[in-house]
């Protein structure tokens, strides 16, 4: 039996339609001893995205961006937040998105881009999917500034860390993003410790 002959859709309605789409679906769902229960849910889409993480083997450093963020201010995060850099599909290839979304925030042009993994951020209301990349870089790729459009808001400044400043800023709170804490997991992991690994998206 696969999931959708567990669901009864009942009601589905448009609660907002801006920036993204807000739903309220009320539906059945046939739980594992066979009856069936009304639940109640709203879901929030504004599409899937990609993030990224340029890294340096040789120098043991990352890029990573600082930006504001208002609903993480609002959430109580009175700081800007530092991340990975990313950006919506907007019906581009994963790939071709993160690319774009790269230069544009970092200045960087990357060569070799690798999708290490692809994970839901908040599944319980959110259907936002994000592909992961990293990418090695070498200063001779920095072709601008980046700091993202100031038309779209953007403020982006450039942050150059080595691994091991950036790791211990999640431990004491500096870093509190999802997408980057996962990002930087996974160099750790993949390829700062395991240097002579011939490819990191393993």
């Amino acid at each position: 039996m696969s999931i959708s002959d567990r669901i009864r859709v009942q009601d589905v309605r448009l609660l907002s339609d801006n920036y993204g789409t807000l739903k309220a679906t009320t539906l059945q769902w046939r739980r594992d001893d066979g009856t069936w229960q009304t639940q109640h849910r709203e879901t929030y889409d504004r599409g899937h995205a990609a993030a990224l993480l340029p890294y340096n083997r040789e120098r043991r450093t990352v890029i990573l961006v600082r930006q504001f963020r208002y609903p993480a201010f609002v959430a109580g995060h009175d700081d800007l937040l530092v991340e990975a850099a990313a950006g919506l599909l907007d019906n581009a290839s994963p790939e071709e998105r993160i690319r774009l979304e790269a230069e544009e925030e970092t200045g960087y042009r990357l060569h070799d881009v690798h999708k290490v993994f692809e994970a839901f951020m908040s599944p319980g209301a959110v259907t936002e999917k994000i592909h992961f990349f990293i990418a090695e870089y070498e200063p001779e790729m920095r072709i601008s500034a980046g700091g993202g459009l100031a038309d779209e808001g953007e403020e982006i400044e450039v942050l150059e860390l080595e691994i091991d400043e950036a790791l211990a800023m999640i431990s004491d709170g500096r870093i509190v993003d999802a997408k980057t804490i996962m990002l930087l997991q996974h160099a750790a992991l993949k390829i700062f410790v395991w240097s002579t690994c011939a490819d990191p998206s393993v």
